[in-house]
C-alpha cells in the first residue's frame, strides 16, 4: 500500500479526501494527526511535508500533496480511469474547476466558522457566519436552477469532484448554527450525495437531511 493520508477525523478538509478515496475504492493507510490540542501538523516533521502547517497531507510514493482540492484532483486523475470525477471534456472540466476554486475560497469561511465554534479558533463569528450563508446561497441558487432544468448534480449528469469538494461545508453547517432548512435545493442535493456508492460520513453530519 503506497498511499498514506495524514488525517484528522474532525477536519472537513481531510474528510473530502477520505470520501473520494472511499468512492474510488482506493486502499490507503490513515495516519491520525494530533491537531487538537497537540497542533502536531505544525511540528517540524510535518512542516517538512507541508510548510503551510495544515491538513490533509497525502503521500503517494514519491508524490507529496496538500490542500484538499489539489489532492482530490490528483486522485481523480491518477485513479479514476473512467474520468468521470474530473471530466476530460474541456467545458465540463472548467465547470468542475470553478466549484473546486469556490470550495477552497468561498467556503473557507464556513470551515473557519465551524472551527471557531468547536475549537475556539479565533474568528469574527458574525462575519464568518455572514460569509458562510452568502456562499451557501450561491450554491442553493445554482442547484435550484439545475433542478428546474432536470439536472441532479452541480456539473453534468453524474457526480463529479464538485460534489466531493462542496458537500462537507454545508453538511456540517449545523455545527455552527446554520440549519439546512434555509437551503432546500441543497437539502435535496445532500440526499443524492448520500446515494453515491462508497459514500462515508464523518462526525457532525446528520444521518438524514
Amino acid at each position: 500500500m503506497s498511499i498514506v493520508l495524514h488525517d484528522y477525523e474532525l477536519d472537513s478538509e481531510s474528510y473530502k479526501v477520505r470520501l473520494l478515496l472511499s468512492v474510488l475504492s482506493i486502499a490507503y493507510q490513515k495516519v491520525a494527526v494530533n491537531v487538537h490540542p497537540g497542533q502536531e501538523q505544525r511540528s517540524p516533521s510535518y512542516l517538512k511535508l507541508n510548510p503551510l502547517g495544515t491538513l490533509p497531507i497525502l503521500v503517494d510514493g514519491e508524490t507529496v500533496l496538500y490542500e484538499a482540492e489539489a489532492i482530490i484532483a490528483y486522485l481523480a486523475k491518477a485513479y479514476d480511469p473512467a474520468k468521470s470525477w474530473l471530466p476530460d471534456d474541456p467545458a465540463a472540466f472548467g465547470k468542475v474547476m470553478i466549484w473546486l476554486a469556490f470550495a477552497s475560497r468561498d467556503l473557507a469561511a464556513a470551515n473557519l466558522a465551524r472551527l471557531h465554534h468547536m475549537l475556539e479558533v479565533p474568528a469574527d463569528a458574525v462575519e464568518v457566519g455572514r460569509a458562510s450563508r452568502a456562499a451557501f446561497r450561491v450554491m442553493d441558487d445554482h442547484m435550484t436552477k439545475r433542478e428546474l432544468g432536470g439536472a441532479s448534480w452541480f456539473v453534468g449528469d453524474h457526480p463529479t469532484l464538485a460534489e466531493i469538494a462542496l458537500f462537507p461545508a454545508i453538511a456540517l453547517s449545523r455545527d455552527f448554527g446554520i440549519d439546512h432548512d434555509e437551503y432546500p435545493a441543497l437539502r435535496r442535493w445532500m440526499r443524492r450525495v448520500r446515494t453515491i456508492p462508497g459514500f462515508i460520513t464523518m462526525p457532525g453530519i446528520p444521518d438524514y437531511h
